[in-house]
């Protein structure tokens, strides 16, 4: 079995992790505060890049669920195969029951099960705080047994060496030092504001700007993943050319959007890497690529 995947979640960077970690200097620690399914953090851990890990997230349930994996996830597999199995005879009312009664209880194998069936693994909240997105009624889930595989694994490559915490972003942050490595993939500027707030807790641009700011001045080194492109249509402006950052582009595959619309355009995902990163991998070869890939992309 490869890198384990427990928690399925739309913009995982499971595809990407293997180029995201070229860009990454070893350190002590590694953070990812912004946790989702922890693409970054499972993949690092089983390439033993790092001693330990801290993750952390807004909201509680994701993070209560990564808590019951690190602790005890015998008892977050049964919940999951209980309510699983509880779906078999009515797979769409039961989606609709477990919906509300994660939206009244905020039980965290509750939200496991709706990540799994909702479309594309995609988290939506009302404007009430509420998870409100669609079941697939396509399909019925992970598997016990598959989701039992991957909890295991993950659980053997984490248990002992990470912290979970519910906090925000800057306060996981607050504990980083220039020993650590910081990945951060924030919710993009697109779904942060406006009409489209896909997020529990989004994160407004300026907010993000100066948090980076303080971990330049503190010589602490992370890598960003923020926006891009799809064909010829750029998300979200650029961040400041005074934070001295190194913009990469990493081609994530075709968008299967376009495609459904008879468009066959490449989904770019823009990667920022800080000057004390740059400083620490200073002859790394995927950061020579990328000078050339950038040249050839955003003429």
């Amino acid at each position: 079995m490869g890198t384990p995947h427990p928690i399925p979640y739309q913009g995982s960077k499971r595809a990407l992790a293997g180029r995201i970690l070229s860009y990454m200097p070893r350190g002590e620690r590694l953070f990812e505060p912004f946790v989702g399914s922890a693409a970054i953090t499972l993949a690092a851990a089983a390439r033993d890049a790092y001693a330990q890990f801290v993750i952390g997230d807004a909201l509680r349930p994701l993070v209560e669920i990564w808590r019951l994996l690190l602790t005890d996830p015998q008892h977050l597999c049964r919940a999951y195969e209980q309510l699983w199995r509880s779906q078999l005879g009515d797979p769409r009312g039961a989606y609709d029951r477990i919906r509300r009664d994660f939206n009244r209880t905020q039980q965290p194998t509750r939200l496991l099960y709706l990540l799994t069936r909702c479309v594309k693994a995609s988290v939506r909240f009302n404007s009430d705080g509420e998870f409100n997105q669609s079941p697939d009624n396509r399909r019925l889930g992970m598997r016990p047994s598959v989701m039992r595989r991957q909890v295991m694994a993950a659980h053997a490559l984490l248990t002992g060496r990470t912290e979970a915490l519910v906090a925000d972003f800057r306060q996981t942050l607050s504990a980083a030092t220039p020993a650590d490595t910081v990945y951060l993939d924030p919710p993009y500027q697109g779904i942060s504001q406006g009409r489209d707030r896909r997020y529990y807790q989004g994160v407004l641009l300026d907010e993000l700007v100066d948090e980076l700011a303080r971990l330049n001045g503190a010589g602490i080194p992370f890598v960003l993943s923020y926006d891009g492109s799809c064909g010829e249509r750029r998300y979200g402006r650029d961040l400041p050319d005074e934070l001295g950052l190194t913009k990469v582009a990493l081609q994530a595959g075709r968008s299967s959007q376009s495609t459904l619309v008879g468009r066959a355009e490449i989904t770019v995902e823009s990667l920022y890497v800080s000057p004390a990163a740059r400083l620490a991998i200073p002859a790394s070869e995927a950061l020579a690529r990328a000078g050339r890939q950038m040249a050839g992309l955003y003429r």
